[in-house]
């Protein structure tokens, strides 16, 4: 009886480390241990910039002081949210195109090398176009909406998705689909089991990169022809040399880019737990 309640000793695997998930502190710490480096970067910068302003190394009306800067985004936050949300929408409505129609294309041009062969000349010479030279294009033809913006946020942020999905989908080992084709899986089974889950670290890839480009995307339509949004504010500030809202706008500007950066860090994070990259805990083989 005694035998067959005792506890059964767990059989260990050579050259295997069990490692058992981090508790809160620890995570906690390596967070900590993570951030500090750009935090303090940061605090670098602000402090030189302090020191600039202070010391009146550059006058006032061409780089403002920190507290100036702030002092603006503090007396006008109503003005500045209103203009952050057209901006944050025209971003955030030419990425999600952008990537819907870069996957697209991605997986036609991956299917068929005909149609590699012609779509990738035209994509190539549709991403070294000046996209500020034919913003105005934009304009006349759509009028001062927000559809220009998006337009120009979608042409931006679709190269980057095109080029790493196509990479992603081809990057698949020819094993494994020799593998699902003699077990006589269909192409389509074969794209959602095997080639698409394979270039989802790809397309991450190219999303974050795609995510801050439609940001500056959003800005320059704005710039060409606009009556809102963060490039029209930095724009009337740039006429009135008023540089602290000039300021305002650009770290604004710069804090959707990073928000939204680290959205898609986030969502990869969570749909990719198995990928290499985010492989930090659990059993690992040492050798």
């Amino acid at each position: 009886m005694s035998q067959s309640t005792a506890s059964v000793t767990p059989v260990k695997t050579a050259g295997v480390v069990d490692r058992q998930r981090p508790g809160l502190r620890q995570r906690i710490a390596e967070a900590a241990e993570k951030s500090w480096r750009p935090l303090a970067l940061l605090v670098v910068c602000f402090a030189a910039w302090w020191v600039i302003a202070a010391t009146e190394m550059v006058e006032a009306y061409l780089v403002p002081s920190p507290g100036a800067t702030f002092d603006v985004i503090i007396d006008k936050p109503d003005y500045l949210w209103q203009h952050t949300w057209v901006t944050t929408y025209e971003t955030l409505l030419g990425f999600v195109i952008a990537v819907a129609v870069g996957i697209l294309a991605a997986v036609l041009m991956v299917a068929s090398t005909t149609v590699e062969k012609t779509l990738y000349p035209i994509l190539l010479f549709a991403q070294v176009v000046p996209k500020i030279a034919i913003a105005p294009l934009f304009v006349v033809w759509l009028g001062f909406g927000i559809a220009p913006k998006i337009l120009i946020a979608v042409l931006i942020a679709f190269f980057p998705v095109v080029i790493s999905m196509v990479t992603g989908l081809k990057a698949v080992d020819p094993e494994m689909l020799q593998l699902s084709a003699t077990m006589g899986a269909r192409p389509w089974q074969t794209f959602l089991k095997i080639r698409f889950p394979a270039s989802l670290p790809h397309l991450f890839s190219g999303l974050k990169v795609a995510v801050t480009l439609a940001v500056t995307g959003a800005v320059v339509g704005e710039f060409v022809g606009a009556n809102e949004g963060l490039g029209y504010v930095i724009l009337q500030a740039n006429g009135n040399l008023d540089t602290p809202m000039l300021f305002a706008g650009l770290l604004v500007m710069s804090l959707i880019g990073v928000v939204l950066f680290v959205l898609v860090e986030i969502a990869e994070k969570l749909l990719l737990p198995w990928h290499a990259s985010r492989r930090d805990q659990g059993a690992t083989t040492a050798y």
